[in-house]
């Protein structure tokens, strides 16, 4: 094998030959940018540069702007690359306001932004559904543009999104809870597209570029914040990250064909909790958390019945792991117990080591199965 080949997310990436895009999160970020730049100078940046949490540098050009007293708005359309993202050419606009100082960064939904109206989600009930990296990103732009300019940072952003509230019908939104619209997401700020058929391939070439490395333990990762646990955890090397996103079966079945000693499968807990079901593919459209199925497991743990309708009833799965948190139920390690189990069932006795890592949105371990 050539010494050019390489492993790991970004190979992937660039073997499937796919077009990535930016999130809602990274647009809304360039719109604030733009729209706090025009509050304090006069003049809107366009393009509008801002920087990822993985320091990438890109780009936007604005498709809208406005300046008025007290309040500028800016706004850029989303460009999900070859992913068929359903917002995908949505315009997602932010409106910037000045705050008395003191005030910090608060932030608003406009129309076709969301609200938060159930617990177990990532932010409070009441709050706009903003995650938590893009406004991390926000706040940090807007600090960056204040000293810039010599602005207070004291400001309201408002996100709104043209036909929001349309779009959001086709996500999982009203379901959970988030009413109103869509959610503002993103953790990287860039969409990774995934194609089947080419994503499937890309997780084989990144097996096989890994054996012939040498590597006799590798991950399958569903994203970025798990990429960074086991890395963490065990100090892996680039090529030894097999970038599964929602494909844990395709992972399991081409290690199954081409064994390598260790497989350490690291993800949401949520998304686990699928596998340990028994579904191999994760992607939200294809497989969905079984709260039923966590009750059981609760219930394995030693969960009275009140804890198990709890669980069963709960608005997310985050929502599930956090009661029996709180009542000191394993229901995290439970999960990455059985998922490790389903794994070794796919596998059919290949003479590999497997564990599983579940991590909360933040990264946090919050269940891990023995190796075995």
């Amino acid at each position: 094998m050539s010494s050019e080949v390489k492993g790991g997310r970004r190979a992937q990436l660039e073997h499937t030959g796919l077009r990535p895009g930016w999130t809602t999160g990274a647009c809304a970020t360039a719109a604030t940018t733009a729209a706090y730049t025009a509050l304090l100078t006069g003049e809107f940046p366009d393009p509008v540069t801002i920087t990822l949490p993985k320091g990438q540098t890109p780009s936007f050009a604005l498709a809208v702007e406005e300046r008025g007293d007290g309040h500028a708005m800016a706004g850029v359309v989303k460009d999900a690359g070859d992913d068929p993202d359903v917002t995908h050419g949505a315009l997602v606009r932010v409106t910037v306001r000045p705050l008395p100082a003191g005030s910090g960064v608060v932030f608003r939904a406009g129309p076709g932004v969301g609200t938060i109206t159930r617990p177990g989600l990532p932010l409070p009930v009441g709050e706009p559904a903003v995650n938590p990296v893009p406004r991390r990103m926000m706040r940090e732009h807007v600090a960056e543009v204040a000293a810039r300019h010599g602005g207070p940072g004291d400001v309201e952003i408002t996100v709104s999104v043209d036909d929001g509230e349309e779009i959001a019908r086709s996500t999982w939104n009203p379901r959970l809870g988030i009413l109103g619209g869509l959610s503002v997401l993103g953790t990287t700020g860039i969409v990774v597209p995934y194609s089947c058929s080419a994503w499937i391939d890309s997780i084989r070439r990144g097996v096989d570029v890994a054996r012939a490395a040498g590597r006799t333990h590798v991950a399958g990762c569903t994203g970025s914040t798990s990429e960074k646990t086991v890395v963490a955890e065990y100090g892996l090397p680039e090529d030894a990250l097999l970038d599964m996103g929602d494909f844990a079966g395709a992972v399991l079945k081409y290690i199954r064909r081409h064994p390598v000693a260790r497989l350490t499968i690291c993800g949401g807990f949520a998304k686990l909790s699928k596998l340990a079901a028994g579904h191999l593919d994760l992607h939200s459209a294809r497989s969905q958390v079984d709260k039923g199925f966590l009750a059981e497991l609760a219930r394995r743990g030693g969960a009275d019945e009140a804890l198990a309708a709890e669980v069963a009833d709960a608005n997310t799965g985050l929502a599930a792991l956090q009661s029996c948190q709180a009542a000191g139920v394993p229901l995290g390690d439970l999960v990455a117990t059985t998922a490790r189990d389903e794994a070794l069932a796919v596998l059919r006795g290949a003479p590999v080591v497997v564990d599983v890592i579940c991590i909360d949105r933040a990264g946090t371990v919050v269940g891990r199965s023995a190796p075995a």
